[in-house]
C-alpha cells in the first residue's frame, strides 16, 4: 500500500505546484492571445508583430540555466518565488508599455514573462521530487494538467481587462496578469519541498557520460521536436485563419481548444505511461502531430483548423510528458539539476527558433509549406522513439 499511496505532504505540494502551473500558464496564454495583436499596433514595422512572443520564448530558454543553478544553491521554493516576481515585473512592464505606447518596453516585458516560465517549467520536476520516483509520471501529469484552466482563464481575463482603464486599451489585462503571478507567489511560499542540495549526495557522472545514454538523447530530442512543431504551427495558425478569409472571431475558440488539447489529456497521460511506457506514448504523440498536418492540409474551413489544432495539442502532450518522464529515468539524484537544465535549454532553444521562424515561413512560403516542413522532423522523432523502445525492451531482462 505504501508504494501506491502518496503522503499528505506530497499531495499538498503537488496541488500547490499544479495551481501555480495553472496561474503561470494563464498568464502566458493571455500574452499569446494578445501580444501579436498589440505588437502589430505598437511596432514600427508590421513584420515585427510576433516579436514579443518570440522574445518571450527566448526568455524561457535563457532563464532555464540560471534558474537551475539558483535552485541548486538555494532550493526550489526560492527559485520559484523569484520566477513569480519576474512574472509580476513583466506584467507591470507590459502595462506600462501600453500606457506609454512603447514597443521596445512591451518586448522587454515579454522577455521577463518568458523568464518567469523558464523558472516555472521546473514545477514538473519538483512534483517528481515531491511524489517520489514511483509516482513520477502521475505527478508530472497532474502538474501539467493545471494548464487546462489556462485555456479559458487566460484569454477570458485578457478580454475582461480590455477596457477596465478608460482610454488605455488592454492595460487592465496586463494588470490582471500581474495579479495572477502575485497569487502564484503566495501559493509558492507555502511549498515545503526537500532541499534540492540533499539530492546531490552520491556520485555524479560527467556530463559527457550522462549524455552518451541513448534514452536520454531520445527524451530530449523527442520533447524538443514535439514542442517546436507545436509552437511553430500554433503561432502561424491565427495568420492562416485570417489569411484564408475566416473572421477574426474564429481565432479565439481554435486557440482555446488547442490549449485544452494540450493539457486535458494530462489527467490520464501518466497512467498510460505507467502501463505502456514513455517511448510508446511519445510515438502516439508524434503520430497525432502528423495527423495535425493531414488535417491542416485537408482544407481551410473553421473545422479544419479546429480539429487540426486539437490534434496538435494532444500530440504535444504525449510527446512532451512522455519525453519528460523518460528523462527522469536516465539520471541519478546527484545529476538531476544538471540534466534538467540541459533539457530545458535544448528544448526551449529549439522552441525559440521555431517561434522566430513561424511567421517568416508562413509569409514567404505559405501555410502548406509550413506544415510540410515539420513532417521530416516528426518522422525522425518517431523513428528514434521506436528504436529506443526496442532497445529498452531488450535490456529489461538484464535489469
Amino acid at each position: 500500500m505504501t508504494t501506491t499511496m502518496m503522503p499528505t505532504t506530497s499531495r499538498s505540494n503537488i496541488l500547490i505546484l499544479a495551481m501555480s502551473q495553472a496561474l503561470m500558464l494563464s498568464a502566458i496564454v493571455l500574452s499569446m492571445a494578445l501580444a501579436a495583436i498589440l505588437g502589430g499596433m505598437l511596432a514600427p514595422d508590421k513584420g515585427l508583430a510576433t516579436l514579443p512572443i518570440a522574445v518571450m520564448v527566448i526568455g524561457t530558454a535563457i532563464a532555464s540555466l540560471p534558474a537551475s543553478m539558483l535552485m541548486r544553491r538555494h532550493g526550489r521554493r526560492r527559485g520559484f518565488l523569484i520566477g513569480a516576481l519576474l512574472g509580476i515585473a513583466g506584467s507591470l512592464l507590459c502595462a506600462y508599455a501600453l500606457h506609454e505606447w512603447s514597443f521596445s518596453v512591451f518586448v522587454a516585458g515579454h522577455f521577463l514573462l518568458g523568464s518567469y516560465q523558464g523558472f516555472a517549467n521546473y514545477y514538473r520536476f519538483a512534483a517528481v521530487e515531491a511524489g517520489g520516483p514511483g509516482q513520477a509520471s502521475k505527478a508530472i501529469s497532474l502538474v501539467v494538467a493545471g494548464g487546462v484552466v489556462a485555456a479559458f482563464l487566460g484569454p477570458q481575463l485578457g478580454q475582461w481587462g480590455r477596457d477596465w482603464i478608460g482610454g488605455q486599451i488592454f492595460v487592465g489585462s496586463y494588470l490582471t496578469q500581474a495579479a495572477l503571478s502575485l497569487i502564484a507567489l503566495i501559493l509558492i511560499s507555502r511549498l515545503h519541498l526537500p532541499r534540492v542540495t540533499a539530492a546531490h549526495d552520491g556520485i555524479s557522472r560527467s556530463l559527457r557520460e550522462i549524455l552518451s545514454q541513448p534514452a536520454l538523447r531520445v527524451s530530449i530530442f523527442g520533447a524538443a521536436i514535439g514542442y517546436a512543431v507545436m509552437i511553430m504551427v500554433m503561432t502561424a495558425t491565427p495568420l492562416a485563419i485570417l489569411g484564408c478569409g475566416l473572421p477574426g472571431t474564429s481565432v479565439t475558440p481554435v486557440i482555446q481548444w488547442h490549449v485544452v488539447g494540450m493539457f486535458a489529456p494530462s489527467f490520464f497521460t501518466g497512467s498510460l505511461i505507467k502501463r505502456y511506457g514513455a517511448p510508446r506514448i511519445m510515438q502516439i504523440g508524434f503520430v497525432l502531430l502528423l495527423g495535425n498536418v493531414v488535417l491542416a492540409l485537408s482544407g481551410v474551413e473553421f473545422l479544419h483548423f479546429l480539429s487540426a489544432l486539437v490534434f496538435l495539442g494532444v500530440g504535444w502532450n504525449f510527446a512532451f510528458i512522455g519525453g519528460t518522464t523518460l528523462l527522469t529515468q536516465t539520471y541519478r539524484p546527484a545529476e538531476q539539476l544538471k540534466i534538467q537544465a540541459v533539457n530545458e535549454f535544448a528544448v526551449f532553444g529549439l522552441v525559440a527558433l521555431a517561434s522566430l521562424s513561424a511567421g517568416w515561413l508562413y509569409d514567404r512560403f505559405g501555410w502548406i509549406t509550413l506544415n510540410l516542413a515539420v513532417v521530416p522532423l516528426l518522422l525522425a522523432a518517431l523513428i528514434a522513439t521506436i528504436g529506443i523502445e526496442r532497445q529498452l525492451c531488450r535490456a529489461a531482462p538484464a535489469v
